[in-house]
């Protein structure tokens, strides 16, 4: 089958990767276009441009899914199914396009975490599994009928990044099994049931709201929300009228007398946060115009 890839972030890269070295014939690659990035303003490639450059795939970088001329370059790739990894929503006329549809790979397990976050929404709410999906695209975003699922445990410390890149490779596996059966037409499409005993839980872009720690939440809650934002966006606070990320920490769940918001420190190792029923302690962190640090070299640096 001639394969069209869509995808950007380092997280598709591994699914195009598996593709590849599973000798299917990749016949256009498909990605954000160039932008400009960081303080200097430099031009910045996405993570599957760079991939798909070093293999010397054909890669068009649309900035509009409708655009004529996209849509008559799309065509003329003859793709027999289109495969989308971490990309954005596609119009109907792209994801119909191909005989054999388009084939989305989501880090959930379908139909919970349907959205752009997932993989930050499961930690933040405190999930204890995860996993990847694989299913036909339809017009609702995430809605399609499942093909193949895979499951596994999220560890009491993993971040949203340890999960990330536990799906990431299991993802590019599973990927690599879907294909194959609907090459050999030994798949059946199981429609999402959205009527399940626990309601459906979403997972909708982060935005800064969403990271501001309320130290007046359980500790259990705050250190979720901490892993789950880790490394990026980063949950935040404010220290001395600055803004502080904190990227690692420990949970001490015990009861307590200080106000939530409380710090409580020696100035030389630890730095711990009042919440309602125990500790955050503090491991990594970055003080708003500082680089990112462990504890005991920030403290040697500010007076709290």
């Amino acid at each position: 089958m001639k394969i069209v890839f869509m995808g950007t972030p380092d997280f598709a890269v591994a699914s195009l990767s598996a593709l590849l070295d599973a000798d299917f014939d990749i016949v256009g690659v498909i990605t954000a276009a160039d932008k400009p990035a960081g303080r200097g303003q430099k031009i910045s490639e996405s993570a599957v441009k760079r991939f798909a450059v070093e293999k010397g795939l054909k890669i068009l970088q649309p900035v509009k899914l409708k655009d004529p001329e996209f849509l008559k370059e799309l065509k003329l790739l003859d793709a027999d199914i289109q495969v989308v990894v971490a990309f954005r929503m596609l119009p109907e006329l792209v994801w119909n396009m191909p005989p054999k549809g388009t084939v989305n790979l989501h880090a959930s397990l379908l139909p919970q975490y349907r959205g752009a976050a997932p993989i930050n929404w499961a930690i933040i709410n405190g999930e204890k599994r995860s996993g990847v999906s694989t299913f036909f695209l339809k017009q609702e975003i995430d809605t399609g009928d499942l093909l193949f699922a895979e499951e596994l445990d999220i560890e009491d410390d993993d971040t949203a990044g340890d999960l990330h890149d536990k799906l990431m490779i299991i993802g590019a596996g599973l990927l690599v099994k879907t294909i194959k059966a609907i090459e050999a037409g030994k798949y059946r499409e199981i429609p999402q049931n959205t009527h399940q005993e626990h309601e459906l839980k979403k997972a909708p872009k982060i935005f800064r709201e969403d990271c501001q720690i309320n130290w007046d939440r359980p500790v259990k809650d705050v250190y979720n929300l901490i892993r789950g934002l880790s490394p990026h966006p980063a949950a935040f606070c404010q220290l001395q009228d600055k803004t502080l990320k904190i990227f690692n920490a420990a949970i001490e769940e015990k009861a307590i007398t200080d106000k939530p918001g409380t710090i409580l420190t020696d100035n030389k190792t630890y730095l711990k946060f009042a919440c309602r029923n125990g500790l955050i302690s503090v491991r990594d962190l970055q003080l708003e115009g500082k680089k990112q640090m462990k504890v005991d070299e920030f403290l040697r640096g500010v007076r709290l």
